[in-house]
């Protein structure tokens, strides 16, 4: 495998909050995929996981190189968990296609987040 590209974001985690107090659901809509906002509302505390996954989306766009221009959309990327607590990326519509098109075979994640921050990595892999 071969280092297609890679990425990293960090993230005021109190800036997602204000975004969700200011904008709620249409914020919330337009970032993330309904199966990672689920999963950040059953938090005690929500705002730091929103935010890993506002970084890791970042992170995922920043290796493809694009950023969220052209093809690539916040919900394109969509963070997961493994049963075992391991994040994982799945890639829909746009980028999707952009990987198929690239030779992207595979796309690592690493979150962490504290009270103040989340930051995230991603690796994309070409065959």
């Amino acid at each position: 495998m071969t280092v297609f590209g890679i990425g990293i974001d960090v993230v005021e985690n109190h800036r997602i909050a204000e975004a969700i107090q200011r904008h709620g659901e249409r914020f919330l809509e337009r970032i993330f995929q309904p199966g990672e906002t689920e999963y950040c509302r059953s938090m005690r505390d929500p705002h730091p996981h929103f935010a890993a996954r506002f970084a890791a989306k970042e992170a995922v766009s920043k290796a493809f190189g694009t950023g969220f221009a052209g093809q690539v959309t916040w919900r394109d990327i969509e963070i997961r968990r493994k049963a075992s607590g391991e994040p994982f990326v799945v890639l829909h519509n746009g980028a999707a296609a952009l990987a198929r098109q690239l030779g992207i075979r595979t796309v690592l994640v690493s979150l962490s987040h504290s009270d103040g921050y989340a930051v995230a990595n991603a690796l994309l892999l070409q065959d």
